[in-house]
């Protein structure tokens, strides 16, 4: 036996085989219409492009890897040198100065008022 929903009495009832499988809202909707050129210009393929265009930088990946697989004993976010320093550094005296800020705005909040 076969049930369905039945959206008038909100209840399941029964059902043949086929209405039991494609409930009433719930069927594949497949647009049998061309949808309308929303612009003029055509799209290019990647294998329609020429190969000298597809990329017009150096690789930098190898060399980027070759400094981050140097076992000199430094962690990977600091291994490109003084940049990476200033920014870890920025970071941490950030993160230190937000936690005494949110430890003294507590302790402040948990003092009661003087009522006068």
């Amino acid at each position: 036996m076969y049930y369905k929903f039945n959206g008038f009495t909100q209840r399941l009832a029964g059902a043949a085989a086929s209405d039991a499988y494609n409930p009433q809202g719930l069927k594949p909707i497949v647009s049998t219409e061309s949808t309308a050129q929303i612009f003029g210009t055509t799209t290019k393929l990647a294998s329609d492009l020429p190969a000298t265009d597809s990329f017009l930088g150096k690789n930098k990946v190898p060399d980027l890897q070759k400094l981050f697989q140097k076992a000199d004993g430094l962690p990977v976010h600091l291994k490109r040198g003084v940049p990476d320093k200033l920014l870890y550094r920025t970071t941490m005296a950030l993160t230190i100065g937000g936690t005494i800020y949110c430890l003294v705005a507590l302790y402040m909040a948990s003092q009661p008022r003087n009522q006068k």
